[in-house]
């Protein structure tokens, strides 16, 4: 098997494209150079930059910064796909939402895509068994960021939070690859069962802004759920849905309401 050139070992386009937006950063207004340097370019890589930006948002009286950081580092040296979750994020922020101009904003500003990688590194706590760890990180995420995502549940990668505030996903519930979801939307339960009991949301889903989607029910590939919508339903694929409770109002309205963010429908 032919072995690539160490350059190209090495290439990592979103990184390079962060420390040169950074580096214009600090020139366009040097009074963020403390800041930009320390989140940013004293850091050789993305996971080294996301581990200390999470370490100094969750960090506490209860738990040092320095500790947050060396569980971060722990993390993304043993799983190289939360470094590769957050690239696709960061891409899927700068792709849908009109508000971002950089792929630097979501690492220094946004606080749904530091809310999901704090996740992440939660989520890879619960999966070594660190129940108690990773339920402190759950605790910090939803105390700093107003977004409360059980460690247990499973998120794929691509996912775009827009605002974020107020966003609540359960222990059992998944969120496939390239979802968006803006805030105040609740993946939830609906009673005090144990079981499995969260919504399964799929690929490519769009939803709007406080909908609230409530049981173990699937939510189908590259459909679309509208603002304030209650869904307690199975919704198919390519579909989009609306009200209280939800129906059926139509079609998608196009093969990835993800990416697009076209919340417009016709019944």
């Amino acid at each position: 098997m032919a072995r690539l050139r160490p350059d190209l070992a090495r290439l990592d386009p979103v990184w390079d494209r962060i420390t040169e937006e950074a580096k214009d950063a600090v020139a366009s207004e040097p009074l963020l150079g403390g800041l930009v340097h320390a989140c940013i370019l004293h850091h050789g890589s993305l996971e080294q930059a996301l581990a200390y930006r999470i370490a100094q948002k969750l960090a506490s009286a209860e738990m040092s910064e320095q500790l947050i950081r060396e569980i971060s580092d722990e993390a993304y040296a043993s799983d190289p796909s939360l470094g590769q979750a957050a690239r696709a994020d960061i891409v899927a922020v700068h792709d849908r939402d009109p508000a971002c101009h950089r792929f630097l904003q979501p690492i220094l500003y946004f606080k749904g895509f530091q809310a999901v990688q704090a996740y992440r590194v939660g989520h890879w706590l619960w999966q070594q068994g660190r129940i108690d760890l990773a339920s402190f990180i759950q605790m910090r995420v939803s105390e700093t960021f107003g977004v409360d995502i059980h460690p247990a549940a499973k998120i794929g990668q691509g996912v775009m939070i827009d605002h974020a505030h107020s966003i609540v996903i359960g222990e059992t519930a998944v969120v496939g690859d390239n979802v968006s979801m803006l805030h105040s939307v609740t993946l939830g339960g609906t009673g005090k069962q144990e079981e499995d009991r969260h919504p399964k949301i799929g690929d490519g889903v769009l939803i709007g802004a406080g909908a609230k989607v409530l049981g173990n029910i699937h939510v189908g590939e590259c459909s679309r759920i509208a603002a304030g919508s209650v869904v307690l339903e199975e919704v198919p694929r390519c579909k989009t849905v609306a009200g209280i409770p939800a129906r059926i109002v139509g079609e998608a309205g196009c093969s990835q309401p993800a990416m697009n963010m076209d919340q417009h429908f016709v019944e």
